[in-house]
């Protein structure tokens, strides 16, 4: 399915997907049935998500692996993590600054005068693992084949920039057989990807029906004042993004936000940077960013590089302790950020990622957990717009440090192979 029909079917479900879940939820005899018909939508998603997952962990071990191994120059490999790596500080610092900047100035939780929870008010997050110990020894695998089973993206990474350095070293030697297969893995990867793309539609209105089921349109009503001024926070983060990226790409900045337009919907829509990641290296190939690059910074940038999801984690702190009336200095809230660019390293692979470092940090600073409560039930609504700015950011990144790389392209094949997908009915 070419990219402008996917994204118009997209844009369609999406519409149809609120009006249907409005009319589920209207006409449902209580709380409990809305659940009940939920699910069935939320059946449909988790198909669709399960398609998804099912291709991620062979896809970026064929693109890793068949860029490291076509790799000359073994110093290209640390150079280009170093850059990706400064990039992604810079981001995440950027981030988290304009979060707390934010909602320094518009204040969203100052209205509520909250009190305070009982001591054993719970969230139900598991934290107690979150630490930063405990992500530093998950990121190496036990077992390849345990690490592709849960689709751990970043114990994949270490694996594949293991095999594939060994491969390249093989390779000098003229033994091509595995790197030649390797090559034809990562094309027929991107068929099924095709494949397994032409559900997406179906996807998001499903996705789109369960929560306004559950929710209904009047929880956009009550807690519009928090969503907007989160979301005019993202449109911020966007401009300055773009901003960056124009001193380093011109006016191909905008060709690339064309480009991305689709896996950025589609991000949004289902809330689930996954689901976009096939079609973002896809997108990235036709801008001209060869895949051994895409495929090496782009799974990196899922643990590293979560733009929106770091805003969020600032806006939320903060909006608690507004909400409590618990006031935060400057010392703070200085603090707050630090421990943020450390904590939130850890979100690859743990469930609801972003409100659980949330929930980890917020004893830190003496502000209950219990406060989560008042947002985890529009979390949802959060989720997509902080995952789509994820996309953009990684795709960002990406397009840049393959510009700083002496401005290498993608091979003609490679792009042609890209817009033959594009082009495809």
């Amino acid at each position: 399915m070419n990219t402008k029909k996917l994204t118009r079917y997209i844009g369609i479900s999406m519409v149809l997907g609120i009006a249907v879940g409005y009319a589920c939820h209207r006409y449902a005899q209580d709380a409990a049935h809305a659940e009940q018909i939920a699910s069935y939508f939320s059946m449909v998603t988790t198909i669709f998500l399960r398609l998804i997952k099912m291709i991620i962990a062979p896809l970026v071990f064929a693109t890793l692996v068949s860029g490291l191994a076509s790799m000359t120059d073994g110093r290209a490999v640390g150079r280009i993590g170093l850059r990706a790596m400064l990039w992604f500080v810079s981001a995440s610092f950027l981030s988290l600054l304009l979060g707390l900047l934010l909602v320094n100035v518009f204040q969203p939780g100052a209205d509520l005068n909250r009190a305070l929870p009982d001591a054993g008010a719970s969230t139900s997050l598991k934290t107690g693992d979150f630490t930063l110990q405990g992500f530093l020894t998950h990121v190496f695998p036990s077992s390849i084949i345990q690490a592709m089973a849960n689709n751990e993206i970043l114990q994949i990474l270490v694996f594949s920039l293991f095999f594939g350095a060994a491969l390249a070293y093989v390779r000098r030697d003229g033994h091509t057989t595995i790197v030649n297969a390797i090559d034809e893995l990562a094309k027929v990867m991107f068929r099924l990807t095709d494949y397994v793309m032409r559900f997406a539609p179906l996807g998001v209105f499903a996705a789109m029906a369960a929560v306004i089921t559950t929710e209904g349109l009047g929880v956009l009503v009550t807690y519009g004042k928090l969503i907007g001024e989160f979301y005019l926070g993202l449109v911020l983060l966007w401009a300055l993004l773009f901003g960056v990226g124009y001193l380093f790409l011109r006016r191909d900045v905008f060709r690339l936000g064309g480009l991305i337009k689709e896996p950025t919907l589609l991000a949004f829509s289902t809330a689930s940077s996954e689901s976009a990641y096939p079609k973002t290296i896809e997108a990235l190939t036709r801008f001209g960013v060869p895949p051994r690059v895409s495929g090496f910074v782009l799974p990196l940038g899922y643990s590293f590089n979560l733009d929106g999801s770091m805003m969020y984690q600032a806006f939320a702190v903060l909006f608690i302790a507004q909400a409590y009336e618990i006031p935060m200095t400057f010392t703070q809230q200085l603090m707050l950020l630090l421990v943020l660019m450390i904590t939130s390293k850890g979100m690859a692979g743990v469930a609801r990622a972003s409100l659980v470092v949330v929930a980890a940090t917020l004893p830190m600073f003496d502000l209950p957990e219990a406060g989560l409560l008042l947002i985890m039930g529009i979390d949802q609504f959060f989720d997509m717009g902080r995952t789509a700015t994820n996309v953009v950011g990684n795709s960002m990144a990406t397009a840049v440090i393959a510009k700083m790389e002496g401005g290498e392209s993608a091979s003609p094949d490679e792009i042609a192979a890209a817009s033959a997908e594009e082009q495809r009915a």
